[in-house]
């Protein structure tokens, strides 16, 4: 349990920042899903740099790794390629 004040606003602002990072991560898996789901290379076409965009603003405030981003848009790249 906190001892200090410091200590309690540390876990108010670690609660709330956790809360914020897993609706955004969320958000962005289930367009990945979306994205990977889409059998029509238009739509496909469309929706990848809303996506790439999402994977690159996660990466850039650290709540996935800048590695994963690259690897998710990469394959996501070649899954709309192959379409």
């Amino acid at each position: 349990m906190a001892n200090h004040k410091s200590a309690e606003k540390r876990i108010r602002q670690t609660a709330t920042r956790r809360t914020h990072n897993r609706y955004y991560a969320k958000t962005t898996r289930n367009a990945v899903r979306a994205l990977r789901a889409t059998t029509e290379k238009e739509a496909a076409m469309k929706m990848l740099p809303k996506v790439t965009s999402m994977l690159d603003k996660l990466a850039k405030i650290n709540v996935i790794h800048k590695n994963k981003a690259s690897n998710l848009k990469s394959s996501l790249q070649l899954y709309v390629n192959k379409l």
